[in-house]
């Protein structure tokens, strides 16, 4: 009887272990948040009492200052002024170099010509984003794909983007 007790003792203790330490662990957690909010407030209250002991001396100016700064970051001219995609020009120049790569060396390999062909679908993306084109080139594949590429050509013709070459090609 002593035996069968201690086996159903054995059978709870190893369900109920698993939810304990569970709980154990939330706990822990809470605890962690606690301390850490408390520890947050202890320092914001320090540096109110350390502003309010420098009074309005030159060091408490310059400590509201850092303060300040600390609190507004702002994000140095330079970056705002840097464009995010590549000027119009150069995509065009580019979508005109690679269709003239598409019918020339990259037909000598088919490596060549899927790396060619994916970066001629890569600039289109670019071109049809700056200049508010729909497009759906990530989405199709195979003949599909073709007839979107022909279809996104167009419209960038349309919309003034100089896709061939009017002089002749070079050859070398």
């Amino acid at each position: 009887m002593l035996r069968t007790l201690l086996v159903i003792a054995a059978f709870i203790g190893a369900a109920l272990f698993p939810c304990l330490l569970a709980l154990a662990l939330i706990k822990a957690d809470e605890m962690a948040e606690l301390t850490w909010r408390a520890l947050r407030r202890g320092i914001r209250k320090g540096r109110r009492r350390l502003g309010a002991a420098l009074g309005n001396s030159r060091l408490a100016r310059r400590y509201r200052l850092v303060r300040l700064a600390r609190a507004v970051r702002l994000t140095p001219a330079e970056e705002a002024s840097q464009p995010i995609c590549p000027p119009i020009e150069r995509v065009a120049a580019d979508l005109r170099r690679l269709g003239r790569q598409r019918t020339g060396i990259a037909m000598r390999s088919p490596v060549w010509f899927t790396a060619v062909q994916r970066a001629y679908d890569d600039r289109l993306r670019v071109a049809s984003g700056q200049l508010g084109i729909e497009q759906h080139l990530d989405e199709l594949t195979g003949i599909d794909l073709e007839l979107e590429r022909v279809r996104v050509e167009e419209l960038l013709c349309n919309a003034g983007l100089a896709m061939r070459d009017d002089k002749p090609e070079r050859r070398l």
